[in-house]
């Protein structure tokens, strides 16, 4: 009799209308709140996740902005580094070390007459992103192994060679030219044999290895113990606001195309903000008129749950009845989200993957967490407003 009477009750049309209010307020709440979680969840994906890491953007090559106030100081001193050690969006910094030598790179064939005034730089070797057994030199070796930035081979392929009617080359025909590399010192020439072993779009000027540097610096040069003027150092994100701002506070510079996506992440860093926000406050709203939903049920047969008490029912036994009508459909609702942004989770994997993007396949266990913690604060919330409006009526 009482399951019968109170079922009625609440499937009378207001009752019907107010419930399939609250269950859509709900349901819009819980996509919401839970799609922001997951959409946090790949945020941190693209921006920190090892599939997604870019061997060449991760790596920036600073120096200061050479104006009129830093014209001719406009190289890194000890503080300086120091500092950039400290910062905790650097992983690690290595000194670009300048050739302070005369040199200048030749052919040593007629068919492909070259002849250039040169200057290298060296560079620690886990800064390299060529992998080559010939990258390497010790005192006494005749041969020099070299490393060029791509952008050389493209300025002379079409621009150079077209200009100067020379044949155009490739990475494997370059490869395998000797060069004739020739140091300028007081005493006379110093040559060597040299030859390109790589090609890198991480550092824009030709690399020789660390070792031969410093020991032609070390013999040829008339300036010892020069302050480095670059350095290179590795980030996890390049487009970093907080990194981008430090170098603009600090006077330094880098190539713009590696960090032009600083502003962009404050609009979606902003975005993924809202969408947190805005589920917060939908859930508030939600439970506000699930609440307010049991709250009206009860309060419509106050007259017949008052009449059920005094005729013997239970309190505790109109709150079991209560849950039981009330809580289940929270369940469905989770459950029915999740599927749903699990499907979505799925397709978004899948249209990233041809662009070589990487998410997760499935939803993240954080996502399931929330939606659990969710369902507990529902549970709670049910139970206490059932628990005290009953025990209103019943006084």
């Amino acid at each position: 009799m009482l399951n019968t009477l109170l079922k009625k009750l609440i499937q009378t049309s207001s009752g019907r209308t107010r419930f399939v209010m609250a269950i859509i307020g709900l349901s819009v709440a819980l996509l919401l709140i839970l799609s922001a979680v997951q959409i946090q969840i790949d945020y941190d994906d693209l921006l920190h996740s090892k599939t997604n890491q870019d061997s060449i953007a991760n790596f920036l090559v600073l120096n200061k902005i050479l104006n009129n106030k830093t014209y001719g100081s406009a190289t890194f001193k000890e503080e300086d580094l120091s500092k950039l050690k400290q910062q905790q969006f650097i992983d690690d910094i290595g000194i670009l070390t300048a050739s302070r030598f005369k040199a200048s790179v030749q052919s040593n064939s007629d068919r492909f007459p070259f002849y250039t005034d040169i200057s290298f730089e060296s560079v620690p070797a886990e800064f390299i992103d060529v992998n080559s057994k010939d990258w390497k030199w010790k005192e006494g070796d005749d041969f020099i192994p070299m490393i060029a930035p791509n952008m050389f081979l493209d300025i002379y392929n079409f621009q150079f060679s077209l200009s100067q009617n020379l044949p155009q080359l490739t990475q494997d025909i370059v490869k395998m030219i000797v060069f004739k590399v020739n140091i300028n010192t007081d005493k006379g020439t110093v040559s060597f044999s040299g030859r390109i072993v790589g090609f890198s779009d991480r550092i824009s000027s030709l690399l020789v290895p660390q070792e031969f540097n410093d020991w032609a610096n070390k013999n040829f040069s008339s300036t010892q113990n020069a302050k480095p003027s670059r350095v290179v150092i590795r980030t996890k994100d390049p487009g970093n606001p907080v990194l981008v701002q430090y170098l603009k506070d600090n006077g330094l510079t880098t190539d713009a195309d590696k960090t032009r996506f600083s502003k962009y992440r404050q609009i979606v860093n902003a975005v993924v903000n809202v969408s947190w926000i805005t589920g917060a406050v939908m859930l508030l709203f939600a439970l506000l008129v699930f609440t307010l939903f049991i709250q009206l049920t009860i309060a419509s047969c106050k007259e017949e749950i008052q009449l059920l008490i005094t005729l013997g029912a239970s309190p505790k036994q109109l709150q079991r009845f209560l849950m039981k009508q009330f809580f289940p459909s929270n369940i469905i609702i989770i459950i029915i989200s999740l599927i749903a942004i699990t499907a979505l989770q799925f397709e978004v994997h899948q249209l990233l993957q041809e662009q070589n993007i990487f998410v997760r396949e499935f939803t993240s266990y954080y996502t399931f967490a929330t939606a659990l913690l969710i369902l507990l604060v529902l549970w709670f919330v049910n139970y206490n407003t059932i628990r005290k409006y009953i025990a209103v009526q019943d006084k």
